[in-house]
């Protein structure tokens, strides 16, 4: 019997699984199911059971909930990431404001430096300081390092794969030195081969602002992600099971409408064959010193070097120890599933599980892996916010149907 974990407005939900336990109301009806307990169930759990006073079920096969953003402390008392950093930023007023509704912020500017085979560390992205850094130039200002790279820029006719937008932006050596090794790590296969959103997502920095994010809203939560999940999952009418797969609750169909946030071809049992994903290996290491690294994290661009990044949380969390943890990422084609491979041909697959998820009655598919998008944090909340605001349209809508169909009898 798989362990399970029950939270019913009465005190907060725990990260870890206790006891194997069936409680007595799993046997009553529920409004919702919802599938995974990351950023997209846990907000929709919220708002259904706050605003809507719907009874929810949420289920995830994981012992904890939080998702990837999941965050615990280490044996050395040292609040890290289980799946490596997440770093909260958003210019969205709506889901900073919703957020700061189950938490408390620290303000954190994310930094990183790349590791090159020369033994320099720069920024990145690439920014003024980069370019003189490594090229020992003096470019002053804007203009200069806006003309330096358009002189190393080489013009591609049509931009189809993410090599083209680099080397149409910075030349071939720049995309050679910081772009070409890292993607293939993290891809398994060339950026020749890849969408060119991949590294569109990367901007060229002609200034000297060296913060990885520009957005407006930059903080971390400041007693950990996990602690935020557990107040917005502490709601009258949300019960919490871990360590259940949907195939078990799916079978007992306790519920009257399901939001589903796993993988989209994984609930229609890969009908069309499965959809491409890159996974990551975690090796954390706690030191037995203060600090490790500069930044919270280093990118190593090199192909020869096997993991994509070592990332520090004590930079991230502000916590002061005398210890310090680090992660190494190692990009693997195995494992839970993280990154959709950007392709055309795989787009193309998951627009026909879409189609599927479109005509399925009574089941919003929410989230990354329901969706087959690479969000960011702030995206998939801003996304299961709007996906409420559907739900809690249409039953006003319905409510205002029933009513007037009382009235109706009523008159007759």
């Amino acid at each position: 019997m798989p362990a399970r974990t029950r939270l019913a407005g009465a005190g907060p939900a725990s990260g870890v699984a206790g006891p194997a336990v069936r409680p007595a109301s799993r046997n009553k009806p529920f409004d919702y199911l919802i599938v995974g307990a990351g950023f997209a169930g846990s907000v929709l759990a919220e708002r259904l059971a706050s605003q809507l006073g719907k009874r929810v079920l949420v289920i995830d096969r994981r012992l904890h909930i939080g998702g990837n953003a999941y965050d615990e402390k280490d044996a050395a008392g040292v609040l890290m990431h289980r799946y490596g950093p997440h770093i909260f930023h958003t210019n969205s007023d709506e889901v900073a404001g919703y957020l700061s509704q189950f938490t408390r912020w620290r303000p954190y500017e994310h930094r990183v430096l790349a590791a090159l085979k020369s033994g320099l560390h720069v920024p990145i992205p690439i920014n003024r300081t980069t370019l003189n850094t490594l090229y020992g130039l003096e470019l002053a200002g804007d203009d200069d390092a806006r003309a330096w790279l358009a002189s190393r820029a080489e013009p591609v006719e049509r931009i189809r794969s993410s090599e083209d937008v680099v080397v149409s932006a910075v030349g071939r050596e720049l995309y050679e030195t910081f772009f070409r090794g890292y993607s293939r790590k993290q891809w398994g296969m060339d950026p020749t081969e890849l969408d060119k959103s991949v590294t569109a997502r990367v901007p060229t920095r002609t200034n000297t602002d060296d913060r990885y994010f520009t957005d407006k809203f930059q903080n971390m939560p400041a007693d950990g992600y996990t602690r935020m999940f557990e107040n917005m999952l502490d709601q009258n009418g949300v019960q919490l099971e871990l360590g259940v797969d949907f195939d078990d609750a799916r079978e007992e169909k306790v519920y009257d409408r399901l939001i589903f946030t796993g993988p989209v071809d994984e609930y229609f049992d890969y009908r069309y064959g499965k959809l491409p994903y890159r996974s990551l290996k975690f090796r954390h290491q706690t030191l037995d010193q203060e600090w490790f690294q500069p930044v919270g994290t280093v990118n190593y661009p090199d192909e020869a070097t096997p993991h994509t990044r070592i990332s520090e949380y004590k930079h991230m969390t502000g916590q002061s120890a005398r210890r310090t943890t680090i992660t190494h990422e190692y990009p693997s084609a195995e494992g839970d599933p993280y990154y959709p491979v950007p392709r055309p041909e795989n787009q193309a697959l998951y627009k026909r599980y879409e189609a599927l998820a479109l005509e399925t009655p009574n089941v919003h598919f929410v989230g990354r892996l329901a969706t087959y998008r690479y969000y960011n944090m702030d995206q998939v909340v801003g996304q299961a916010l709007a996906t409420f605001r559907r739900i809690a349209e249409r039953e006003g809508r319905a409510a205002i149907s029933a009513q007037s169909a009382g009235r109706a009898i009523a008159a007759n």
